[in-house]
């Protein structure tokens, strides 16, 4: 069956701006234009149109998703399974986040006892799984199935006072890293303050430290743009700052 862009809009339950923006971009261009100057669409692009909205509701960004399914490489197949798993992961993830606030709510009404850890599964489960989401092939890549599954452990059995300090240090980390950022110097007392807190901050995954996977992760939020991304939105820059102060803290620098 063969669509024009506003009944193809109308069955996808976008608007025909966004489609045409697709054609412009080069990520769904129409099978054919017709005598009448429309667009027409086929099958494959039907097809192609549900990938590309299963990678928006991934969160995947236009730019990524062009490259993906415009490489040579690119399976249709292969990425729906890849969809199906990451959709499952993430109904798994929103059940258990309705499950503790079902059992909050029944709680505070006294119905039963809840322990403090419990109050905050859900959201550690989340973190654990958007990390997976976002960065789990890069970083298992780099150090092993292991190590990452024993760190999430870690982050799963936090208590709830482990659990509060962690977010804390997460957010202390980024206040000093901004006022060491404005001395500009990576070696200076806020900068190596900001590598301190950025080691115990990766301890409470961590189940050993060292200086070289530190200076290793600190490495990679310079090579990976969206660990880069992370850090310099609020501060172009951030990112490699860190990266210096904590080669300087670790000795690994050059």
């Amino acid at each position: 069956m063969e669509y024009t862009v506003q009944k193809l809009g109308s069955l996808a339950g976008i608007s025909t701006r966004t489609l045409r923006y697709y054609d412009e971009i080069g990520i769904l261009k129409p099978a054919r234009i017709n005598s009448s100057g429309y667009r027409i669409y086929g099958q494959n692009e039907v097809d192609r149109l549900q990938q590309i909205m299963f990678y928006r509701e991934l969160g995947v960004n236009l730019d990524t998703i062009k490259e993906l399914m415009t490489s040579v490489s690119f399976n249709g197949a292969a990425a729906l399974k890849e969809h199906h798993e990451k959709l499952l992961a993430k109904r798994e993830q929103l059940d258990m986040l309705i499950a503790n606030v079902e059992k909050t709510i029944q709680y505070q009404e006294g119905k039963l006892t809840m322990k403090d850890k419990e109050k905050f599964d859900g959201f550690k489960k989340k973190l654990v799984d958007d990390n997976e989401q976002k960065y789990g092939k890069e970083i298992r890549e780099k150090y092993g199935d292991d190590t990452i599954n024993a760190s999430n452990q870690k982050m799963l059995n936090m208590t709830a006072e482990q659990y509060a300090e962690f977010e804390k240090l997460s957010q202390e980390v980024i206040d000093t890293l901004g006022a060491a950022f404005a001395t500009g110097d990576p070696a200076g007392e806020l900068g190596q303050k900001t590598a301190d807190l950025h080691r115990r901050w990766l301890s409470f995954t961590w189940g050993s430290y060292s200086k070289e996977a530190h200076a290793g992760v600190a490495q990679m939020y310079v090579d990976d743009e969206r660990f880069t991304a992370y850090y310099d939105k609020e501060q172009p820059g951030l990112a490699k700052f860190l990266r210096d102060a904590v080669m300087i803290y670790t000795g690994m620098s050059k």
